[in-house]
């Protein structure tokens, strides 16, 4: 079942969709917002200097729930087999393993960058806990998160063209408090299909950031 994401990302409010706080606001520390506002005016031209430049732009993992808008034109599969569902997305090849037995999450020292997750089924909606998450993965040009980052996911069946998507994120390193996302996957037009996302190729952008 393939399907397209419909949401969108804005480098000045983060990803287009906050439900949650209602102005659409992140909740950011005041250390957080000074760093963002840092990055805001050194990412065009960060001569250089990695700590500015956005991950996804380097080709690297978009992290959770990023993995789900990062671009609004790629596709995203959805994959049930007993036991698990498995999530491709389009861009960068990625994709999540998530079982649904109930066991534990993994050993806090194991982190990565789209965290270890967990699922279950509460009736026609799958609930995905994501912990243990490295650091490294922004959800926008300009907004990070920590270590401590906490996502639970939640996509519910609208009817056979729609999955409704919901993110709390949680990380009281960054955040003031918690905060909610929330945009549909559409699905695909007949015959549509995840095609080969090669983001090294040709990108120029690492050899003129980096000068």
């Amino acid at each position: 079942m393939a399907f397209v994401d419909a949401g969108s990302a804005h480098p000045d409010v983060g990803p287009i969709g906050i439900v949650d706080p209602p102005d659409g606001r992140i909740p950011l520390h005041s250390w957080a917002a000074a760093r963002r506002k840092e990055i805001a005016d050194n990412y065009r031209d960060p001569k250089g200097n990695l700590s500015y430049m956005d991950p996804s732009a380097r080709c690297l993992a978009a992290g959770v729930p990023r993995l789900n808008y990062v671009t609004p034109y790629n596709g995203y599969q959805f994959i049930q087999v007993p036991g698990y569902v498995v999530l491709f997305a389009e861009w960068n090849h990625e994709a999540r393993i998530i079982p649904l037995d109930g066991r534990p999450h993994l050993p806090a020292n194991h982190r990565s960058w789209n965290g270890d997750a967990r699922g279950r089924w509460e009736e026609s909606t799958l609930v995905v806990d994501v912990k243990n998450f490295n650091g490294k993965a922004w959800f926008d040009w300009l907004t990070f998160h920590s270590d401590a980052l906490h996502v639970v996911e939640r996509f519910t069946i609208v009817d056979a063209t729609t999955i409704r998507y919901e993110a709390t994120i949680d990380d009281p390193t960054v955040f003031t408090k918690p905060w909610k996302i929330a945009f549909p996957f559409k699905r695909g037009a007949p015959g549509y299909r995840l095609f080969e996302y090669a983001c090294h190729e040709g990108n120029q952008y690492m050899r003129s950031a980096m000068r």
